[in-house]
C-alpha cells in the first residue's frame, strides 16, 4: 500500500514538517534523531535542516527514495534504512532523540516498539509523539478507517509511565494540513518525554 501510495509524483504528507514537531523540535537534544515510520523525508529533511543527525526508517523503499530526493533539494544528507518495524531492532543507548509522527501501528505493536524507544534512547534523550486517536473517525480527515491503528493517551501513559519522564501528554483537537491526505481539523495525542 505504502509503495503504490508514495509512487506519485507528489508529495503526498507535502514537503513542510509536522506542526507539533516543528514547533518543538529544540527540546531534543542536539546529536543524532531517529525517526519512525518516515515516509517521504518531510520531518527528517526538517530536522537535518536544523543540523541534527538524521536516520529516518519506513517500510516503502520509494518513499524513502523520496525523502532522498528531498534531502538533495535542501541540500542537506539524511540516512535512510527499509525496514518494516516490527523487525527493526533500535540500537541501545544510541539515541539523543525519537520521534514518532502518524506512525499506525496496533496497540501491541505500538508497545514493543516503545520499550525498544526507551531503551534506544540515551540518558537526556526525548521521544516526541504524534498520533491520531480513536476520535478522529468523525473527522475523517486523515489517519485511514481503523481505530485499532490509532493511538490513545491512556496507551501512552501505560507505555512510558515510570520508564521516561512526561513532560506533556496531552489529547486535543486542530487543523491539520499536511499534503491531500492529512488536511483538516483532527483528533491527535501529542507526546514529549525524557529519559532522565
Amino acid at each position: 500500500m505504502w509503495d503504490e501510495r508514495y509512487s506519485e509524483a507528489e508529495y503526498v504528507y507535502g514537503k513542510k514538517p509536522n506542526d507539533f514537531l516543528a514547533e518543538n523540535y529544540e527540546r531534543i537534544p542536539q546529536g543524532k534523531v531517529l525517526s519512525l515510520a518516515e515516509g517521504e523525508g518531510r520531518n527528517a529533511v526538517f530536522l537535518a535542516l536544523q543540523n541534527y543527525d538524521v536516520t529516518a526508517v519506513d517500510a516503502s523503499q520509494v518513499g524513502l527514495d523520496k525523502a532522498q530526493k528531498l534531502a538533495a533539494e535542501n541540500q542537506v544528507k539524511i540516512n535512510t534504512i527499509q525496514a518494516n518495524l516490527d523487525d527493526f531492532e533500535i540500537e541501545e543507548n544510541a539515541w539523543d532523540g525519537i520521534i514518532s509522527i502518524f506512525c499506525p501501528m496496533t496497540e501491541s505493536q505500538r508497545h514493543v516498539l516503545h520499550q525498544k524507544v526507551i531503551k534506544g534512547l540515551k540518558k537526556d534523550g526525548v521521544f516526541l509523539l504524534e498520533a491520531y486517536t480513536p476520535e478522529q473517525l468523525q473527522f475523517a480527515t486523515g489517519g485511514g478507517q481503523s481505530t485499532e491503528l490509532m493511538t490513545t493517551k491512556e496507551s501512552l501513559e501505560r507505555d512510558f509511565s515510570g520508564q521516561l519522564k512526561v513532560l506533556k501528554l496531552h489529547r486535543i483537537e486542530r487543523r491539520v494540513v499536511e499534503g491531500k491526505y492529512h488536511t483538516g481539523m483532527a483528533s491527535v495525542v501529542q507526546l514529549i518525554a525524557v529519559k532522565a
